[in-house]
């Protein structure tokens, strides 16, 4: 699992909402793709959580040619920091109100 924090630049957002919609549609369509959410907070920071189902699959998308080019146009241009932190996730518990 990998947490994505950040916060963006001021700038051309409809590039940058762009490139984010390709690596998306590039990370789902990858071998172990789980899950990815992002969520913005009122101050401007941004977390994304990005899941894959094992630590080979997260290290494909890691190196994935196209996600590293889409990494060093963020530093460049997108960015005015970030910090990414990368865990295994130990277990997972979920609850849903049923129909009703």
């Amino acid at each position: 699992m990998t947490v994505f924090r950040s916060r963006l630049r001021h700038g051309d957002q409809a590039t940058y909402d762009e490139m984010a919609g390709e690596m998306e549609d590039a990370a789902r369509r990858s071998p172990g793709f789980v899950d990815y959410a992002v969520f913005v907070a009122a101050d401007g920071e941004r977390v994304s959580v990005v899941t894959f189902a094992t630590r080979e699959a997260h290290a494909a998308w890691r190196d994935d040619l196209r996600h590293r080019a889409a990494q060093r146009m963020g530093r460049k241009e997108f960015y005015d920091s970030y910090s990414v932190q990368v865990g295994e996730c130990q277990s997972v518990s979920t609850w849903e109100r049923p129909p009703g």
